[in-house]
């Protein structure tokens, strides 16, 4: 019997992340393995730094899930996040003939020339569609309306060129085929937010180890994207400033530190021991650890457009790492005094796992599990039979190629799904434009000339000279008819 599981694949700051779930008829989901690998080393604020070093991590996260699955992966899906993704409004106009009824192909045009944007060294990952301006009309489906003038609104998620490129050299090293490349912080939102949420407005905080990411919602829409590169690690970092090592002021962070304390809870004879000869007097601890909390607060709510912050009415949902700080709540009712305020500490779906990683609840695994739930295509390949070791020693590679090749896809087939195109992928589509674009460049200019020999023809046959030939012949047929 066949087996199937999704595989996906996170690129955390602090540990990459591989799990293989299985999703069952009911709709929840079931988790087979998960791994993990160190990748300080090799991904710095959700960027990859050190090609070697994720090519290796990959590879390895690969061989750890197949050894627990007994089975060959085939693909994998992956997340794509981290430092300077944001998002920039865009807006493409087409002048109509008066009372042109809008069809879709105009829409897809609309999408595709907005993709084709070009931004100095960066990316464009997806694009959101907003709302379109029908003349004077906002409309999400604009199809079937008439009009003279059509305006499309849009929002286009950025990404450093130099992170993309580097990121789609890993996934070849490592050979990996992917199933679909993922932004990630949209496959969080459509698993840890609610539809009212959505609907009604809200602001999903990811509060990470090395970047905290903003994603704002008001009417089901993404109206804003932006990844700060600003997380628990800064505290840790702040920390150390009292004279311990990264360690020390870690364990320190997790054991003492609060988001907000009152001044009057503050007890000024409390000391907090740093090791077995020194310690740090409470107050300065906590005056350490909410400077940089507050600076953190500060450049989230800065992130939201002026024209939304007076409609989100779900407020606030934080999730990751950081979000599980005591008293964070208070910290962000600080800033919003009327605001809501609610912790994601797990994803809407039902998951079901006995592996401590998943059943903690604490937010940390949330991406992940976003990226699992958005699988679709199998990712197992064939059962290993044989050995794991070769005649050489060596750990066999699993992630033979199943010989697939996807169907380029047009820009607009995959707008605001938060699907990424693969470095491959894209050269595909871009040559299939192309042709298409030589196609039918050749298709015009073959009916042009069929035009220009026409009109040739209809000169030709009314110039003055041509009608007295034909005059003559008349005459002559008349005189020959009248002889016989």
């Amino acid at each position: 019997m066949t087996k199937e599981f999704i595989v996906a694949i996170e690129l955390g700051s602090s540990k990459m992340t591989g799990v293989a779930g299985k999703k069952n008829p009911d709709g929840s989901i079931s988790i087979l393995a998960v791994v993990k690998e160190d990748s300080t080393s090799c991904i710095r604020k959700g960027v990859v730094f050190n090609i070697d070093k994720t090519v290796l991590n990959l590879t390895n996260i690969v061989k750890k899930l197949e050894t627990i699955l007994k089975t060959n992966i085939a693909r994998v899906y992956v997340g794509v996040g981290g430092q300077s993704i944001r998002s920039v409004k865009n807006t493409i106009i087409t002048d109509l003939p008066s009372e042109t009824i809008v069809t879709q192909d105009m829409i897809n045009e609309l999408m595709d020339a907005n993709r084709s944007m070009s931004y100095a060294e960066q990316e464009i990952l997806d694009a959101v569609t907003q709302e379109y301006q029908v003349d004077s009309l906002y409309q999400l489906d604009p199809v079937g309306i008439p009009c003279s003038r059509l305006q499309g609104n849009f929002l286009n998620i950025l990404w450093r060129k130099t992170f993309y490129k580097n990121l789609n050299q890993c996934l070849n090293k490592a050979g990996l085929e992917i199933a679909e490349l993922y932004l990630a912080p949209l496959a969080l939102a459509d698993n840890v937010l609610t539809e009212t949420e959505k609907r009604t407005g809200c602001v999903l905080v990811d509060m990470g180890s090395d970047t905290t990411t903003v994603l704002v919602y008001y009417k089901n829409i993404l109206r804003h994207l932006a990844v700060i590169p600003l997380g628990g690690e800064n505290i840790t970092k702040d920390i150390t400033s009292l004279l311990m090592e990264d360690s020390q002021a870690e364990q320190m962070k997790l054991k003492y530190a609060s988001a907000y304390t009152d001044n009057t809870d503050i007890d000024e004879n409390q000391q907090y021991p740093i090791d077995t000869d020194r310690t740090v007097d409470s107050r300065k601890f906590i005056e350490i650890v909410e400077s940089r909390l507050e600076e953190i607060i500060e450049n989230i709510f800065y992130q939201i457009p002026n024209e939304f912050s007076e409609k989100l009415v779900s407020g606030f949902i934080l999730t990751g790492g950081m979000s599980n700080m005591p008293n964070i709540e208070k910290a962000f009712s600080m800033h919003a005094p009327s605001a809501k305020i609610r912790i994601a500490k797990f994803v809407n779906q039902i998951i079901n796992a006995k592996l401590p990683e998943i059943t903690t609840h604490d937010g940390t695994m949330n991406t992940i599990l976003g990226l699992l739930a958005k699988g679709d295509i199998n990712c197992a390949g064939e059962d290993i039979k044989t050995d794991l070791f070769g005649k050489d020693g060596e750990l066999k590679q699993a992630n033979e190629t199943t010989g697939q090749m996807k169907e380029p896809r047009q820009p607009s087939e995959t707008s605001g799904t938060g699907i990424v195109q693969t470095e491959e992928e894209k050269r595909l589509a871009e040559e299939k434009l192309r042709k298409q674009k030589e196609e039918m460049e050749e298709a015009q200019r073959k009916a042009q000339e069929e035009e220009r020999q026409r009109i040739a023809q209809e000169k030709k046959e009314n110039s003055a000279l041509n009608k007295i030939w034909k005059g003559l012949k008349n005459f002559a047929s008349k005189i020959t008819e009248e002889e016989d």
